[in-house]
């Protein structure tokens, strides 16, 4: 693999440069980023030691800024040294500008305001930690989403992930010989979906947590008959409540989070519509 530095510079917190950085760098194959996250980066003197660091390690820069001075600031300084620059957001809020006939406020972390989007997060985040793996299912009827699956079928990372949307998730274990909770039956507004996996790629990842705790390889945890047949039983389980089934098998859990919050729109565009 062949490196290279990425400067990547906000004014905010980053997170947008940073997810564009990586969907951009991941199409280049035989290239490994090296990437130097500088953020919160709001006045002249911190600029200063962005241009610096900058310099000592030579790369790509990809900036969001706003403020004009820090722009030129920046801009300058790249110049001055022959580093090729890019202000990834221009072209897009000039298009929406364009579109609008609008100016753009040009105000930073805009998107990171605590308002009342802000605090539907954090008790959207809040909600989806006491409901984890079982966890207080008297109050499901709350959820937006409730997910259901075996152990090891990333069932809480998807939740945080989207609950950091501002989806109330709750996520429900299948487990062998022990009936899901009576909470789940008659429930109207959860959206209520099952994961399911491959009983081989099943076995690797509970092979690998074991290995992760020290724990003993040789259970029924990851015996590939016992697995696969508590795969099978989910999935007979899945398709007797008629509940929409999302395959993990080979998917991220930002694919999986992306196909279950397609999911729930749909029924919400849906129930807008009637």
């Amino acid at each position: 693999m062949q490196q290279f530095h990425l400067h990547l510079v906000s004014d905010a917190t980053g997170e947008t440069l940073n997810a564009i950085a990586r969907a951009v760098s991941v199409q280049f194959e035989g290239f490994d980023a090296i990437e130097h996250l500088h953020a919160m980066v709001r006045t002249p003197k911190q600029m200063e030691l962005v241009v610096e660091a900058v310099g000592r390690t030579p790369g790509f820069v990809m900036f969001t800024l706003v403020n004009p001075d820090l722009r030129d600031q920046l801009e300058s300084g790249c110049t001055e040294m022959g580093i090729p620059f890019i202000p990834v957001m221009d072209p897009v809020v000039q298009a929406l500008g364009r579109y609008l006939g609008a100016e753009s406020a040009g105000l930073p972390g805009q998107q990171h305001q605590m308002d009342a989007e802000y605090f539907g997060r954090i008790e959207a985040m809040t909600y989806t930690m006491a409901h984890d793996d079982g966890l207080k299912t008297d109050d499901l009827h709350r959820a937006d989403i409730i997910l259901v699956g075996v152990s090891r079928t990333s069932k809480t990372p998807t939740s945080i992930y989207l609950a950091n949307r501002g989806l109330k998730i709750a996520n429900v274990p299948i487990v062998p010989g022990i009936p899901l909770p009576e909470e789940l039956d008659g429930l109207k507004k959860p959206m209520i979906i099952g994961l399911t996996v491959s009983p081989d790629r099943l076995v690797g990842i509970r092979r690998t947590r074991l290995q992760a705790l020290a724990e003993t390889p040789d259970t029924d945890y990851v015996d590939p008959e016992v697995v696969a047949e508590e795969v099978a039983h989910a999935r007979r389980l899945l398709s007797k409540k008629r509940w929409p089934v999302i395959d993990v098998t080979r998917r991220s859990i930002e694919e999986t989070a992306a196909a279950i919050f397609n999911l729930y729109q749909r029924r919400e565009d849906e129930a807008a519509a009637e």
